[in-house]
């Protein structure tokens, strides 16, 4: 058996989190490798739905140390921001590895062991840099409809050509509902969007006025400074956020409408392999895509991070409960913009201080040791 490839720092993930944390890394001239496990950096983006734009402008969507290639009103496509995050690991020549799926990360002895199908890296620290949304969550009633109903999840769901003709019943009426639902609904499907409803910004974000002078505020003041761990209203409204979806961004009630989308309350259960409504109406659809987000997916953590609901028990990104065991990436770890482009960095910057200051000590425990020794 070949033996572990030694590596002090590993961060797990390419995506924007995890390249701002080897931006910092590499600034510090730390050794580090990044795993990735789809085929190219970006992948994750590439694989959502087809008519994806950020709801950002492009001015907030550039990483640390490179601005978005793009208008800084524009929105940028899925695709866009796919290229944009493999021209970042080519311009500061970031060490990724693709196609590298992390199966365990454990102990081994001191160290942490890192094992993927090309082999085990044993590391002294490691960065997991992953959203909270790696397997998808489908309740156990989808089983009950009937197989001739084409039920897709929102992260399988690309365009209206993957649909049956007849009835679409959208499940979740978050933002990815809202948007999956216009674009059904202007195809031609009769569709209902079911789930509570999440409420919506009250404003454009496309428009001149709400980039230069809302967006701003709402993005670099209330969601990266007033809603976080450190303030009062952040760690108030933290829990509720965690669990319910955030307001809806860019569509509004009078564009649903104006799609012809009818609303319905909490799909429930099914009867006669049809999906059937808290208020007991059953639907006759062709056709139902879940919007109901994710589970953590971070059961191949065999270390004691995590809490019972699968969610990493962490500080800020650090782990008390496991140290050189960190988190970037995840949704309101310290902030409602950790999630966001724009807001990746700084958690990032905090973890990579964390690892750095450990490497520094490590190296004076060594030095001192090697002291003695010569004294000795």
């Amino acid at each position: 058996m070949r033996e572990p490839e030694q590596i002090p720092t590993v961060i797990i993930g390419a995506g924007q989190s995890g390249l701002s944390a080897g931006y910092y890394l590499a600034q510090r001239q730390l050794p580090f490798v990044i795993l990735e496990a789809n085929a190219r950096v970006g992948d994750t983006w590439r694989k959502r739905w087809d008519s994806l734009r950020l709801f950002t402008p492009a001015r907030f969507d550039g990483l640390v140390g490179m601005p978005f290639p793009a208008s800084p009103h524009t929105f940028p496509t899925k695709d866009e921001m796919a290229d944009y995050l493999e021209a970042y690991v080519a311009r500061f020549a970031l060490p990724v590895r693709t196609g590298a799926t992390v199966d365990r990360l454990s102990r081994a002895g001191e160290r942490f062991l890192v094992s993927t199908e090309a082999g085990a890296i044993e590391a002294e620290q490691v960065i997991v840099a992953m959203a909270s949304y790696q397997r998808r969550r489908v309740p156990a009633f989808a089983a009950e409809l009937d197989q001739h109903i084409v039920q897709l999840h929102s992260s399988e769901y690309r365009s209206p050509r993957q649909l049956r003709p007849g009835a679409v019943l959208i499940v979740g009426a978050g933002n990815s509902g809202a948007e999956i639902g216009v674009e059904v609904a202007r195809h031609g499907h009769l569709t209902w969007l079911s789930g509570r409803d999440p409420g919506h910004i009250p404003f454009r974000i496309e428009s001149a006025v709400t980039q230069r002078f809302l967006l701003r505020f709402l993005f670099r003041v209330v969601f990266h400074r007033v809603l976080s761990t450190s303030t009062p209203i952040g760690r108030k409204i933290r829990p509720r956020l965690l669990v319910h979806s955030g307001p809806l961004i860019r569509q509004k009630p009078s564009d649903l409408a104006a799609a012809g989308i009818q609303y319905a309350p909490r799909t429930t259960g099914a009867r006669d392999g049809r999906p059937v409504l808290v208020d007991g109406r059953v639907l006759d659809v062709a056709n139902v895509i879940w919007c109901t987000g994710f589970h953590p997916g971070f059961s191949w953590i065999d270390l004691p991070a995590l809490a019972p609901d699968g969610e990493p028990l962490h500080e800020r990104g650090i782990v008390p409960s496991v140290p050189g065991l960190y988190f970037v990436g995840l949704h309101f770890l310290y902030a409602l913009s950790s999630t966001m482009i724009h807001g990746v960095a700084r958690d990032a910057r905090h973890v990579v201080d964390t690892v750095a200051a450990r490497v520094h000590e490590s190296q004076r425990v060594r030095e001192r040791a090697a002291e003695v020794h010569r004294v000795a």
